[in-house]
């Protein structure tokens, strides 16, 4: 009974991201779906997007949290326009949220849509929100060994941001080991290594976001 429950719910929520899709496509917009744990550096790499990007390609955010608006304030600050969503203690977005927010943003033809998802490893990997691209975020802190625990992402990730490599010199995290992991269940998929403090990697990361549109979908 349980499992035709979540079926269900999937088979829904999958009906809604193609809504997604079918309105941003036309459109140009392409769209991304940044999955990581908490406090990982997701809103700084979308900060740092911002100022990268500049006027050469406008972002619009979808912010995911389960309380509060503090990151959603932190990217208003860039100048970004942004929507919070407040999952109330939920621990994923889901394409239902995702479709009512862009009511709230005046979307227009070329521009990139970030949404980021609620820090969870797990359950927003199950839930399409009618993106183009998926990235993983791992920073350093978390250990090398998230690949291997959590799988699932990393088969489906579209880009893994290793985050917040300046602090590898205090940390027991094998570069290696990581990359070996990620290689192993998803094989070529790129791997950027990002220091929001730095600086290192971010042009690179802000060149990814500039070459995309709205025809790289792969799901």
């Amino acid at each position: 009974m349980e499992i035709r429950v979540v079926e269900k719910v999937l088979k829904v929520n999958d009906e809604l991201a193609q809504a997604v899709r079918d309105r941003l496509r036309p459109l140009g917009v392409a769209t991304v779906n940044m999955i990581s744990a908490p406090g990982s550096g997701k809103t700084t790499l979308i900060e740092r997007a911002v100022e990268a990007l500049g006027a050469a390609r406008r972002i619009q955010v979808i912010e995911g949290d389960p309380d509060t608006t503090l990151d959603a304030e932190r990217i208003a600050a860039t100048g970004a326009p942004v929507v919070q969503i407040n999952t109330a203690g939920g621990c994923h977005l889901e394409a239902n949220l995702v479709l009512r927010a862009l009511e709230q943003l005046d979307l227009a033809p070329g521009d990139l849509l970030v949404i980021e998802n609620v820090g969870n490893l797990v359950c927003p990997v199950s839930f399409d929100l009618g993106e183009d691209k998926r990235v993983a975020v791992v920073s350093v802190t978390e250990g090398h060994d998230k690949p291997a625990k959590y799988p699932k992402l990393f088969r489906c990730a579209d880009l893994v941001v290793l985050n917040k490599i300046d602090l590898l010199p205090h940390v027991d995290f094998d570069v290696a080991r990581f990359r070996e992991y990620v290689e192993k269940l998803q094989p070529g998929v790129p791997v950027l290594d990002v220091s929001c403090r730095t600086g290192e990697g971010v042009d690179a990361w802000a060149d990814w976001l500039r070459a995309l549109g709205p025809a790289d979908a792969v799901r």
